[in-house]
């Protein structure tokens, strides 16, 4: 038995686009079309996208609210409009990030999952610290950006995505 922490969260979304609309945009090239706020340096990849072992990092505030720390992003599965998985390591915490997408009648039901183990004393904190309703929050401003853009081909400013947020709450 290991004294290190672990989480799961998980959250759904609805996408007015198909899943071969949607499938594109989840990789860290094309995230810059529909997010703001979106940072990442690309390590590896072939084809200039998001396949298997495409590697790249970012660099945000840590999961405990202290300061910036960098993440390595592996993709470690890639289905093409039905799933794509990611293994993300700063050295304290792993999360197994998984986006599964499935076509329904209006377009692309997403379950989005973490689940989050702690490496270290600090990254058992950052896994505690984890919360479903951030999570919840996260996803669903995650929603707005990217329906907006599938059916705009437009992004939304951070400012408009909280507005929307504070609205549907």
């Amino acid at each position: 038995m290991t004294t290190n922490e672990r989480k799961d969260l998980a959250a759904t979304m609805h996408v007015d686009a198909a899943p071969e609309t949607v499938f594109p945009l989840l990789c860290p090239v094309r995230e810059y079309d529909w997010i703001e706020q979106w940072q990442c340096t690309m390590v590896y990849t072939r084809s200039g996208y998001a396949e298997p072992g495409c590697v790249f990092q970012t660099a945000f505030k840590n999961d405990a609210g202290g300061d910036e720390i960098t993440d390595t992003w592996v993709v470690c599965r890639h289905e093409p409009d039905r799933e794509v998985a990611f293994v993300r390591n700063n050295g304290h915490r792993t999360i197994l990030y998984t986006i599964t997408l499935e076509p329904d009648i209006r377009g692309t039901r997403m379950t989005w999952k973490q689940q989050l183990t702690g490496l270290t004393p600090e990254g058992n904190d950052m896994v505690r610290a984890a919360t479903q309703a951030e999570f919840t929050t996260l996803v669903a401003s995650l929603e707005i950006m990217l329906d907006h853009y599938c059916i705009t081909g437009r992004r939304l400013s951070a400012d408009d995505v909280r507005e929307r947020l504070a609205g549907a709450s």
